[in-house]
């Protein structure tokens, strides 16, 4: 049974900067970039970073394998324990366990997350993701790229770049999460 969408009507200051027929297009563009980076999808894993990351890498796989006819593993990788400001959000930070069915030594590993901003999430995800072996290479896919970059991290793919005030707040929300599939800036 398919999942009922939700109608979720913008509150007042909150702009939808892409609804969901826009992100859906963009992780297709996501998807077959990837496939064509890494001349097909063999040896390619996709790491969702949680929480958004790890639906939209299992929409991006389930997309590859439409296309490549050959499944596509997927992992979630909590990051939380690696971030370098874990003294000051320390009691903020919610510890999920994280599921990589999978070794990465030897393999192509794209990285998913939902927002790149400062580039210390995505240089959190690097260090965590070592503790599952040596990949011969890692990419970055974020469905949206703000910039205000602290760290010299870009992604590889991106979905959408949209240029934002350090102030504003950009929210991806998913079906699996949030009930609706949205890009909305505050």
């Amino acid at each position: 049974m398919a999942k009922k969408k939700k109608v979720i009507l913008p509150a007042e200051n909150v702009k939808v900067i892409m609804n969901d027929v826009e992100m859906n297009r963009a992780l297709r563009r996501i998807a077959y970039q990837i496939i064509e980076t890494n001349k097909g999808s063999e040896n390619v894993l996709l790491v969702g970073i949680m929480q958004r990351g790890v639906p939209l890498a299992k929409r991006i796989a389930e997309i590859m394998a439409e296309h490549e006819k050959e499944s596509v593993p997927v992992g979630a990788l909590d990051v939380s324990l690696y971030r370098d400001d874990i003294t000051q959000k320390g009691k903020y930070i919610e510890v999920r366990k994280s599921d990589m069915p999978f070794t990465v030594t030897g393999k192509i590993v794209v990285l998913v997350d939902d927002v790149i901003f400062a580039g210390r999430t995505a240089r959190s995800a690097l260090d965590g993701l070592k503790d599952y072996g040596r990949a011969a290479k890692v990419q970055l896919a974020a469905l949206i790229d703000r910039g205000h970059r602290e760290l010299p991290i870009h992604p590889d793919f991106t979905g959408k770049i949209i240029p934002t005030a350090k102030k504003e707040n950009v929210k991806v929300e998913v079906m699996e999460v949030d009930g609706a599939d949205r890009v909305i800036i505050k």
